[in-house]
């Protein structure tokens, strides 16, 4: 789950350009859902269209939770979403698991952490259980299911590892995993839409096991018809970025210098780099310093020491770097609708270099895609994609 920088909430009124305000919908918050408008008069003016919302939601049908708002893309949100989903008591929560801080104004935040020998292995515990919790869910991923329904995948696959799913209240997060389809940079949250042959979709997982937080994510091809030459361009292009940062990491390495390998091959490749959003440092914290940039020329600070532990988590997409949040506050897109792929691994700083934490294992579902050729043929979960070019 990616760090990111403060962002502005929009207006929720109709045609309305304004950033919001503290106003917020007193319905909307007796439902348990946010609306928030820029003044009273912007908020009695929607009113028509926004009262649409609540009549859908107290009646439980499928809808559109944002009939007013812009869209970049042609992705809809479709609520409502499923209950919350419990946490027995036995499992160890993190601070936000009742009220959503995570109260990190108790720690040092500029500070980067040098685990020791306890430490660096209960990383690599909560880490092999979060690649097997992502490879549960990645297993499912095919045309005709909900993203909810791999909600329930990942929250349950987290349970039976006796560990707590991060994201789940996470800042009032409301779902224990990241879904984020075609022009969704990151943070999608799970709900009722059915995934379409010919998405690509990043699922990002992260659990919480005995003190210490794993994360990691990637991105699939849903169905054959997602093999085209401009998804595979995209994904694997991103699945590159990832791999070539890595190689770089060891000791005495400048985080700055991260960026400039990952922008330089999205470049070239016809690709750009989200810059919202970084990788962080992760231990006992689930996002706490070092910032990672990926795109060049940033001025991120530090050095890689051993016994630190970061992620790397490059966003890259097909056309602008420039993104937009809904008003659900969390999901990023595209500005201009083109689709986005993302890659991340947790790492472990060593003497000689670093350590993938999460790195695949053999029968992890995915893996890299080569570039169809004319009468050639791809394969996605073992599905082959004739003649494409």
């Amino acid at each position: 789950m990616a760090a990111q920088v403060p962002i502005k909430k929009a207006c929720m009124g109709v045609d309305c350009p304004n950033e919001a305000g503290s106003l917020q919908c007193p319905t909307c918050l007796k439902i348990g859902k946010t609306s928030t408008f820029c003044a009273q008069d912007c908020f009695k003016r929607s009113w028509g269209e926004h009262k649409v919302v609540h009549q859908a939601a107290s009646g439980g049908t499928l809808h559109n939770p944002f009939p007013s708002f812009k869209f970049t893309g042609s992705l809809r949100p479709v609520y409502p979403l499923s209950p919350r989903r419990p946490i027995p008591d036995h499992i160890v929560k993190p601070p936000w698991s009742k009220d959503g801080d995570p109260k990190y104004k108790l720690f040092q935040r500029n500070k980067i952490s040098i685990l020791d020998k306890a430490g660096q292995d209960a990383m690599r515990k909560v880490c092999r259980l979060s690649r097997e919790v992502l490879d549960a869910v990645a297993r499912e991923v095919r045309p005709g299911v909900t993203t909810d329904y791999l909600d329930e995948v990942c929250h349950n696959a987290c349970i039976e590892r006796n560990a707590y799913p991060s994201p789940l209240n996470y800042m009032n997060f409301p779902k224990s995993i990241c879904t984020s389809a075609n022009e969704v940079i990151c943070h999608g949250i799970p709900d009722a839409r059915i995934l379409l042959d010919g998405d690509i979709l990043n699922l990002d997982v992260s659990l919480y096991h005995n003190g210490y937080h794993g994360d990691l994510n990637e991105t699939y091809y849903v169905g054959p018809s997602a093999l085209t030459p401009s998804n595979i361009n995209l994904v694997e292009t991103t699945r590159e970025c990832l791999r070539l940062a890595i190689e770089t990491v060891k000791p005495g390495l400048p985080f700055r210098d991260i960026g400039n390998t990952i922008e330089k091959h999205a470049k070239a490749n016809k690709c750009s780099v989200i810059t919202t959003y970084c990788g962080h440092g992760i231990n006992t914290l689930f996002h706490c310093a070092p910032n990672i940039p990926h795109y060049a020329k940033n001025k991120a600070v530090g050095v890689a020491k051993p016994g630190m532990c970061f992620t790397i988590e490059p966003m890259i997409s097909a056309g602008t770097h420039r993104d937009r949040t809904w008003p659900d506050n969390w999901t990023s897109v595209t500005q201009d609708g083109a689709r986005t792929a993302q890659f991340e691994h947790t790492l472990l700083v060593t003497e000689e270099g670093c350590e993938v934490l999460t790195a695949r294992v053999e029968g992890s579902p995915g893996g890299k895609v080569e570039m169809p050729k004319v009468d050639g043929e791809a394969k996605v979960n073992g599905v082959g994609a004739k003649g494409l070019s």
